[in-house]
């Protein structure tokens, strides 16, 4: 399995974000966003893929992947909309193509919405979007964090590997399962493992969930269809809010579909920047 490094540094208003980017500069531009909790690394397989017609450019959130973890750190969805807010400006990105899963489904709605980043188009994949979400575990954790936080490593290790391995629905290689839990385990990252959950907050979505309608760029909605972690229904009520949105299910997948079906999901979102530059 050949590596996955982010070779570039930003220092944003939440701490150094670690970034990269594949195919030639200045080339149809798209954003891949990960979500939680995991890294650009599930990225790994599309970006290479969509790099030969596009410039694609990645990058690990503050409190997650190769990116600062630090004790106070705000890594809430608030603070990350703003950060990649501030990425698009440094990249000089005007109107880029945005790829966004889980949590980066709502970092790159809240840029949109609130902080007038501008895309030429948008596919959500899996996205954090509409309330209610989180797990019970999910719950359970943000509401004890200081508590979890106190597991030993053995123990901490073990949780994270069970959380991450549900996301898949096949499930993950040993290899794969093994480079997405490394980040949180020891110090920092069992702490910024905890942080990040206690700093997940719905109110977040509930600012712009009422303004999806107000979204007039073309939008497409993936969903693993045999997601366990947000039903597959939500991807209707989503697509349905969003006006003109188009809805692509992904047979045989789960919540982490690019590990669960990488050439479907690509296939889709090449078909989907296609129409964008024939478009233009």
């Amino acid at each position: 399995m050949s590596e996955w490094q982010l070779a570039e540094t930003f220092r944003s208003t939440s701490g150094e974000v670690r970034w990269g980017s594949l195919g030639r500069t200045g080339q149809d531009p798209v954003v891949l966003l990960h979500g939680t909790p995991f890294s650009s690394y599930v990225w790994r397989a599309v970006a290479r893929a969509l790099s030969p017609h596009h410039q694609v450019f990645v990058w690990d959130m503050p409190g997650y992947g190769a990116s600062e973890m630090s004790a106070g750190q705000d890594v809430s969805l608030a603070a990350q909309g703003k950060v990649f807010t501030e990425l698009l400006a440094h990249w000089g990105l005007v109107e880029p193509l945005v790829v966004a899963h889980d949590f980066g489904g709502a970092v790159s709605l809240r840029a949109h919405l609130l902080h007038g980043a501008r895309y030429r188009a948008l596919a959500l994949v899996d996205p954090v979007a509409l309330a209610p979400w989180g797990s019970p575990f999910f719950r359970l954790v943000g509401e004890h964090s200081d508590v979890f936080d106190q597991l030993p490593p053995a123990l901490h290790q073990a949780l994270v590997r069970e959380y991450v391995s549900s996301a898949s629905s096949p499930g993950l290689h040993p290899a794969v399962l093994d480079r997405l839990v490394q980040p949180w385990l020891g110090n920092p990252g069992q702490a910024a493992f905890y942080r990040q959950i206690a700093q997940a907050d719905q109110r977040h979505t509930d600012e712009v969930q009422v303004r999806y309608g107000e979204i007039a760029i073309p939008t497409l909605v993936c969903w693993g269809q045999d997601d366990t972690w947000i039903p597959a229904a939500k991807g209707n009520e989503l697509a349905a809010l969003i006006p003109g949105a188009r809805l692509e299910p992904i047979a045989n997948a789960g919540h982490l579909v690019q590990e669960d079906a990488p050439a479907e999901l690509t296939a889709a979102l090449m078909t989907f920047l296609r129409r964008q530059r024939s478009a233009d």
